[in-house]
């Protein structure tokens, strides 16, 4: 008998074919987490709709935007910030798992070890897609609308997506590299309201003193908020555009800091993951 239970603890198939079937099954474990804890996704969803209105109808009017409205010009903003805040969700929930002993678990299991991060991910691009649907209908509710055609916005939609997931492997890192899942959320804010509200999400990056506008030019985030506007067809002829290399070509500016993310922070994090699983 103890032969047989042997024989089936044996991992089987290719390399690949094992990695992609064990992250298919980590990402399948972290959907049905949330299907049996909807508080997650539902006040989730709840957070980007109070952006919207909030922005809109409390900044709104005292923000004027040359040749557009507020509300166009927001809401590629209001994207990029909440999917990198939703990030965050990778980096509490891997230090919750490190917390309640999971990682444990999966470390005596036959599997691909960086299955576990790349489930973790897989399942954050979910919400954030899911969320990504309840702002686009929120904005067209208060006024925002698409001036491009179906497939530019819908490369907006991909391209936001695909820099959050980027973003998700860095706060995965974060996530296993604190104490305590109660830390990372003092964590995840000095790391997030920087970039996200030093940039152009909110106001053209031209308004901001010196300093602050050089930060903005350059952060990444004001490159995907910029590409997506323009996907979006919200950017107005008499909008102001920085004369930084990055201002000038926000797409490849956002291309490159995710290949840079992914570069550093995909080994970073399986190395850390297998440090901690071999303790």
């Amino acid at each position: 008998m103890s032969d047989t239970s042997h024989a089936t603890l044996q991992p089987t198939g290719t390399p690949l074919g094992r990695f992609l079937s064990d992250g298919w099954v980590t990402t399948k474990r972290n959907l049905l987490k949330i299907k049996r804890v909807p508080d997650i996704l539902v006040f989730t969803l709840i957070q980007p709709i109070m952006f919207v209105l909030l922005f809109t109808y409390v900044y709104g009017g005292v923000i004027e935007i040359p040749g557009s409205s507020y509300q166009e010009f927001l809401m590629a903003g209001i994207f990029a910030q909440t999917v990198v805040f939703g990030s965050t969700y990778s980096g509490s929930a891997m230090a919750q798992d490190l917390k309640d002993g999971i990682i444990d678990r999966f470390r005596t299991l036959p599997m691909n070890p960086s299955a576990v991060l790349v489930g973790r991910t897989n399942g954050d691009m979910f919400i954030n897609a899911a969320s990504m649907a309840v702002m686009m209908i929120t904005g067209f509710i208060v006024g925002w609308r698409v001036r491009s055609s179906f497939f530019e916005a819908l490369a907006a939609v991909a391209l936001i997506l695909l820099f959050a997931y980027s973003f998700s492997w860095v706060m995965a890192y974060v996530g296993m590299s604190v104490r305590s899942p109660e830390i990372i959320n003092n964590v995840s804010f000095l790391i997030l309201f920087p970039i996200t509200f030093i940039s152009n999400a909110f106001v053209p990056s031209s308004t901001l003193p010196g300093p602050l506008r050089a930060f903005a030019e350059w952060n990444p985030v004001s490159a995907l908020v910029q590409t997506s506007r323009e996907l979006f067809g919200n950017v107005p002829d008499a909008f102001p555009v920085g004369e930084s290399w990055t201002a000038q070509n926000p797409l490849l500016t956002v291309l490159i800091g995710m290949a840079v993310m992914l570069a550093i922070f995909v080994p970073l994090s399986i190395r850390k993951f297998a440090a901690i699983s071999s303790r």
